[in-house]
């Protein structure tokens, strides 16, 4: 009996010798290649709230209650899960470099704190990205033993959910938002005198409706005696066939009851009041579209509904402006969030 309990104790001591010898730390790392702009895929990871279109954690446990606290997204964004499956925890990105970097601290304070990261780096034509894992057990034992057996499982997770990120990813409008400085806003409504037109979306016939309309609203604000507050504005409404619907419309000052409301063509109204983005274009009116679709991919890949019909506003004067210097500014009425 002595030689057995003899055995026993010298077995655990080989154990703890051997354990204090295995690394404390371990690493897993998964790299996928997305055909994707890199300021897409940042945004699909910098937002705990669209981690459920892609993330292995929600897709391994239908049924985990998730909560989501801080910032909606970058640095202090926290997100907190509680299932039967996957158990509970926390993470908090605690690092954000736009379009290169985003680090996240898993159970911060705990004994299973842990590390995850995500380098996201341009390929040719598409994005390379590397989900990393770090965890240190420190004095634990038992997890320096499993740490293999727990990296092939995390592993395999984060293909999971890379092969998930570049099918969602792939999926969104693909233009490159990371050159354009968007400012979320909340603007006030203004009166205008409008007037619907339509035109085939070509600049040369966009330009032309655009000076008759103009025309004619500075005509009727003349005839009524009002005051041009503001610059000009196109609201986008539609599509009618091959043609692009818009209302060509002036911000005026000095509207009152006895304004003239008979015009068969010339209306009064106001612009769109509450939450939008604004981005400022700087060049040719005809690039415009480019910049409309920049935005377009910057909504989708944040998930931010739109919440009415886009304007421009013509900050500078073609007359004496040179073309390449022309400023203006795309406003996006969007939902709350």
């Amino acid at each position: 009996m002595q030689k057995l309990l003899y055995g026993v104790i010298a077995a655990l001591l080989l154990l703890i010798i051997i354990g204090l010898a295995l690394p404390r730390t371990h690493h897993v790392e998964v790299a996928a290649e997305i055909d994707a702009h890199p300021a897409t895929v940042f945004a699909l990871l910098n937002d705990f709230r669209r981690y459920g279109l892609w993330s292995p954690l929600l897709e391994t446990d239908p049924n985990v209650r998730v909560r989501y606290s801080g910032n909606r997204r970058g640095v202090g964004a926290t997100m907190s899960w509680d299932g039967t499956i996957v158990g509970s925890g926390t993470q908090t990105i605690v690092a954000s470099t736009p379009y290169e970097q985003i680090s996240i601290l898993i159970n911060a304070g705990e004994p299973g704190e842990a590390r995850s990261r995500f380098d996201i780096v341009p390929g040719a034509g598409t994005t390379i990205v590397t989900w990393g894992f770090d965890r240190d057990y420190g004095i634990n034992l038992i997890g320096r033993y499993f740490a293999p057996i727990l990296g092939r499982v995390v592993a395999r997770d984060f293909a999971g959910g890379l092969a998930n990120l570049k099918e969602l990813a792939e999926s969104l409008p693909a233009a490159d938002f990371s050159d354009i400085e968007i400012e979320h806003l909340v603007v006030d409504a203004s009166e205008i005198a409008f007037v619907s037109t339509k035109a085939l979306p070509e600049p040369g016939a966009i330009s032309e409706a655009m000076g008759t309309a103009y025309f004619r609203i500075l005509s009727f604000i003349d005839a009524e005696g009002l005051e041009v507050a503001g610059p000009p504005l196109s609201i986008l409404r539609r599509y009618s066939g091959a043609e692009l619907v818009f209302d060509a419309a002036i911000p005026v000052h000095g509207v009152t009851e006895s304004t003239s409301r008979d015009d068969a063509t010339i209306k009064l109204g106001h612009t769109f009041e509450g939450a939008v983005i604004r981005v400022k274009h700087v060049g040719p009116y005809r690039t415009l579209a480019k910049t409309h679709r920049k935005i377009s991919a910057y909504l989708a890949a944040y998930g931010i509904e739109r919440d009415g019909a886009a304007w421009e506003s013509y900050i500078s004067d073609p007359s004496n402006v040179p073309e390449k210097d022309l400023m203006t500014y795309v406003y996006y009425p969007i939902k709350p969030t």
